[in-house]
């Protein structure tokens, strides 16, 4: 082959190869094809359930209805006013708000806050039935060392959990990322239960039934990774799920890389029969065939 044709066929394989690569490219940023506008979950293993703060501004009654529609059993992240709404559908509430992230036991100013708060929800979970109630750690301080930090923690939980064991209701402590800085509820820079392991070892320290692990993959997937194989590692105390796509904390779709299909296998397999909930902060002009998709992603 001459000099100039194999200039001219290079150039032309580039240019093929470059459409191919756009072309591919396309196709991951537009997943929505793949499901159908009348998809509903079939196998039903995984116990779905939605964050219903991640879809506003669209109204939580018309979300309920898109999640009975689409099969998802629960809901959480949503006040109080609308858990009758949920019931009504046939729909449980699979996780009850307490206290913020923010103000939380790191700091012994905040535990008459959280204890109030906890309780609380403890009764209306034993009141109404429902059984997992939402913790956290709260943000680091200054003039506050680990150590104490860690004993606070362990001492506000511990003030609560008699109640909580009464009622057979468990707290879910929520280990958060601290690295994404884009986004007020995509990461919490400051928050000082960043590392799950450490988490981890809090629970293990608590050493109540009562108290457990709440692990949302895509904070893991920042802070720790190795996804599957912490929670096989972690499976006798995690008691609540949380998803999204990372990074950009959206979909469950090509353009993110977490292999959500594998992960719900392994939760699968460690016999957890809990619900997880889909918390990603969808981009989609569709917002419910955004959650369509994620249902059927998780559907296995």
């Amino acid at each position: 082959m001459h000099t100039t044709d194999r200039r001219k066929f290079i150039k032309t394989s580039a240019g093929i190869a470059a459409g191919t690569t756009l072309a591919s490219n396309i196709s991951a940023q537009a997943p929505k094809s793949t499901t159908p506008k009348n998809f509903k979950i079939q196998k039903g293993r995984i116990k779905q359930s939605v964050m219903g703060w991640c879809f506003k501004p669209m109204a939580i009654p018309d979300l309920a209805k898109a999640c009975k529609s689409i099969g998802l059993v629960a809901m959480e992240g949503i006040s109080r006013e609308h858990y009758p709404t949920v019931k009504k559908l046939g729909m449980t509430i699979s996780l009850v708000g307490s206290h913020g992230f923010k103000n939380g036991p790191v700091d012994p100013e905040n535990h008459a806050e959280c204890r109030k708060k906890l309780n609380d929800a403890i009764d209306l979970c034993a009141k109404e039935g429902y059984k997992r109630v939402i913790t956290f750690t709260g943000m680091s301080k200054k003039g506050i060392s680990d150590a104490a930090a860690a004993n606070n923690c362990i001492d506000l939980w511990k003030s609560v959990l008699p109640k909580a064991e009464k009622h057979g209701v468990t707290l879910c402590l929520e280990h958060l990322n601290s690295r994404d800085d884009s986004h007020p509820m995509k990461g919490h820079p400051g928050y000082w239960g960043d590392d799950v392991d450490h988490c981890a070892e809090l629970i293990h320290k608590v050493a109540s039934p009562s108290l457990k692990l709440l692990f949302d993959v895509y904070h893991v997937q920042i802070m720790n990774g190795d996804v599957i194989r912490r929670i096989r590692q972690y499976k006798d105390i995690i008691g609540h799920y949380h998803t999204a796509g990372n990074p950009g904390r959206a979909e469950l779709d090509d353009t993110q890389e977490i292999n959500y299909p594998a992960v719900m296998r392994a939760i699968l397999e460690t016999k957890y029969d809990g619900f997880v909930a889909q918390e990603f902060i969808p981009t989609w002009d569709d917002k419910v065939s955004a959650l369509r998709h994620a249902a059927m992603v998780c559907d296995v």
